[in-house]
């Protein structure tokens, strides 16, 4: 490249920089021109421009460099104002250097003239003697920063034109069809809650969405804060002001800063499934209870093989602790006591219990409890503070022991037969579902009833349960519905309506359980294969994903446990299996 050519290179990156597509064929012709020139310069030896302007470069800098020499001998305060006037002839001669550069571009010989018509056109003349006024103007920045700060400036304007042009363009048309009001028939089966009365058959698109809002407002009630636009605008301030914050703080520290949500999505549950919680011991017969330990991570299985068995639980191998047997108790159902160091277990067909304290690795009998005048002792229930044992005897009665000596305290009396019964978590009150689908509602301390509400249509009633915070009651009928009540209307009302009733069983409802988070209602038949279904109760509908379908592994479900802290959920069957699932949303035991 040729000392012309560098020069008109150096004059489109010193001055203002090419500004379009125009400027940059301006800048192409010039270093053609000073292309043409250098090589007239060396056949024919004709004064170019590529000669000049090395001599006051060159001389500043042989000038500089003596001063520097020289300034060793000098003192620092002349050496100083040296230095400062040296550099100052430097600039005034790389301006001179410029402008000659400049008047040398802008004169042009006719036949360059005529050349360069040829091959750009005549249109650019104009254009051309712009550039060069533009490249004269002396330049209040360095070079570096003024291509920053012209690029933002040209950025930013190129922005706020483009906001502008979107602000003030028209519609590209406008539909007359969207103006009308389009009427809706609300007689399909998916709007028909939305009427008032049977004379509104159609609704107009605005009503039927005001209509919506209302029903989300009532159902929430009131305008939740993520729905108001003010509240929105002021998220948005507050995260932009935070963002700064967020981003030091996020590159201070290193970590898995991929978490999951708090709350459990409904849909899609993720889980996996795990060997059997009593692979290396598999009953033989039915498989009646499965429960988990209430701080060990340990389960329990029994059935009617007149055993009862610990294993430890992995979800890999868990390999077998214990195993008890009976003789001649076909265990009808078995308990971990509250504390976790006892185990209850009743037999199909006697009026006495046992009692295995695993702390001393003795079997207690207990015969028949004085008081009780029951042929068979078979279901139960324990309070959650450890101090109650709760017998369901036959015709109606229930007696309530106590836990600590095994002896009768008052015995309760519903109407009917009572089917199960249930104490709520602080031990206060008792719910007895009667095989007539009544509910009766007790206290604990005086043993009367407080209230009693129907099951709304309940036949029969099988199962009932409380969830952990006291906020649900679930009733399972012969029917296969499971009515979801809120506490607070069983206190209060004679027929509560139900939040929910769930219909996915077609057989009846025999066991219902819900987590200790009370997130998931566990609800199942022991009447069909595969009768097992989890509730989201936050949303109240049913997880898809499970059972899995068209695959036979869970059969006849007889007893269904979460653990402590919800990581496993088990079902037991009647093969004699303790099916052992893995909910991957919970990360502990």
């Amino acid at each position: 490249m040729g000392r012309g050519q560098r020069s008109a290179m150096n004059l489109s990156q010193e001055g203002a920089g090419p500004r379009g597509s125009r400027d940059r064929v301006l800048v192409f012709r010039f270093r053609v021109r000073w292309a043409m020139r250098g090589v007239a310069a060396v056949v024919g030896r004709e004064p170019g421009v590529a000669k000049a302007g090395r001599a006051p470069r060159m001389k500043a800098t042989k000038k500089l460099s003596k001063v520097t020499k020289a300034g060793k001998m000098m003192k620092p305060k002349r050496t100083a104002k040296r230095l400062l006037a040296v550099a100052n002839e430097a600039v005034a001669a790389e301006a001179a250097r410029r402008a000659r550069h400049l008047k040398a571009l802008s004169c042009v010989s006719g036949a360059e003239r005529e050349l360069e018509e040829l091959v750009f056109g005549d249109s650019l003349n104009g254009e051309e003697d712009e550039l060069l006024r533009r490249l004269a103007r002396p330049r209040p920045v360095p070079a570096a920063e003024g291509k920053g700060l012209q690029k933002e400036s040209s950025d930013s304007e190129m922005e706020n034109e483009a906001k502008c042009d979107l602000l003030l363009k028209n519609p590209a048309w406008v539909d007359e069809d969207d103006e009308a009001e389009e009427n809706v028939d609300m007689t399909h089966k998916y709007r028909k809650d939305f009427m008032k009365s049977d004379a509104e058959t159609t609704l107009t698109k605005k009503k039927l969405k005001k209509r919506l809002e209302e029903q989300f407002q009532q159902a929430m009630g009131g305008v939740p804060a993520w729905a108001g636009l003010e509240n929105r605008k002021k998220s948005k301030r507050t995260l932009s002001d935070s963002d700064s914050d967020e981003d030091d703080d996020l590159l201070r520290r290193t970590g898995n800063f991929i978490t999951s949500s708090e709350s459990l999505p409904r849909g899609i549950l993720k889980m996996s499934t795990c060997l059997p919680a009593n692979q290396e011991r598999f009953a033989n017969g039915k498989l009646v209870t499965v429960q988990f330990h209430p701080s060990a991570q340990v389960v329990m299985t029994a059935g009617h093989d007149r055993s009862v068995s610990l294993f430890q639980v992995d979800g890999i191998r868990n390999p077998k602790i214990q195993s008890i047997y009976l003789e001649s108790f076909p265990i009808y159902k078995a308990h971990f006591s509250v504390d976790g160091e006892q185990v209850i277990a009743t037999g199909t067909h006697h009026s006495m219990f046992f009692v295995y304290d695993m702390m001393a690795g003795s079997i207690i009998p207990i015969p028949k409890v004085r008081g009780v005048e029951e042929k068979f002792l078979r279901n139960f229930e324990l309070s959650p503070d450890g101090s109650f044992m709760l017998l369901i005897g036959t015709s109606g009665y229930l007696h309530l022991l106590s836990m600590k000596t095994k002896e009768l305290i008052s015995t309760m009396k519903v109407n009917g037969r009572c089917t199960a019964s249930a104490f709520t978590p602080d031990s206060s009150k008792i719910y007895s579902y009667s095989k007539e689908g009544e509910v009766f509602i007790w206290d604990v301390r005086s043993r009367k009833s407080l209230h009693k509400f129907e099951d709304e249509g309940s036949l029969e009633g099988k199962c009932i349960a409380v969830s952990k915070n006291n906020q649900y009651v679930a009733c399972g009928s012969s029917s296969g519905v499971v009515n979801l009540y809120t506490t607070d209307t069983c206190l209060k009302e004679n027929r509560p309506k139900p939040v929910k009733s769930i219909m996915n069983l077609v057989t009846a409802a025999t066991c219902v359980t819900f987590n200790p988070t009370t997130e998931i209602l566990a609800v199942a038949s022991r009447d069909t294969d595969e009768a097992v279904k989890l509730v989201h109760l936050p949303s109240y509908t049913v997880f898809s994903n499970f059972p899995v379908f068209r695959k036979k592994q869970i059969y006849l479900t007889q007893s269904m446990d979460f653990s402590p802290r919800s990581g496993y959920f088990s079902v037991a069957n009647n093969k004699g299996k303790a099916l052992l699932f893995r909910l991957k949303h919970y990360s502990f035991f």
